[in-house]
């Protein structure tokens, strides 16, 4: 096991690229696209050239391009991607970093 649990918030500072969770609706509530279909909107994140990056046949949120956190393309045709709705964990939330 690597100790990672998918579900977890982001870490503090990271952009969650190792994100593996199961969040699949935008920061305005919109759906996701699946990752493997280029409708409605087309794009070059297909498995399996992208799954290393955990992308591929589900609409879960991902970050393949290492952007500021993980995000998908939506399903509502006048908005092409979002950042999703994942929390970040706070600094105070770790051990490591209490005083």
């Amino acid at each position: 096991s690597s100790g990672i649990n998918a579900e977890w918030p982001l870490r503090p500072g990271g952009v969650g690229v190792h994100y593996r969770g199961s969040t699949r609706t935008t920061d305005h509530g919109r759906n996701c696209q699946n990752w493997n279909r280029d409708w409605p909107h087309i794009h070059g994140y297909h498995s399996p050239k992208y799954s290393w990056a955990g992308v591929g046949d589900h609409t879960n949120c991902r970050n393949p391009d290492y952007e500021g956190k993980p995000w998908c393309y939506t399903t509502n045709l006048l908005h092409r991607w979002e950042y999703c709705a994942i929390p970040r964990c706070s600094r105070d939330d770790f051990e490591f970093y209490k005083f």
